[in-house]
């Protein structure tokens, strides 16, 4: 096994990682702007404003994580 296929097993570029990742970043993406701020403001009681904010870091952060394993071409698009 060469070094190279050794990272591509073992790094980032596992397919359990690549996984892993993917369905963090959607579930940041999805739970992250709806499901987020429905608990914080309902079940919480948080300020509503203050739990779309934090559903929209939520969100930002997920695509911005997105982006980030595309460009990386971990998803091929």
């Amino acid at each position: 096994m060469t070094e190279d296929e050794n990272v591509k097993t073992t790094g980032m570029y596992s397919k359990f990682w690549r996984i892993t990742l993917v369905a963090f970043s959607m579930l940041l993406i999805f739970a992250g702007g709806t499901y987020v701020p429905y608990i914080l403001a309902n079940v919480l009681k948080a300020d509503y404003f203050a739990s779309i904010g934090v559903g929209l870091v939520l969100f930002i952060v997920g695509a911005g994580m997105m982006v980030f394993l595309i460009r990386k071409k971990l998803i091929a698009i």
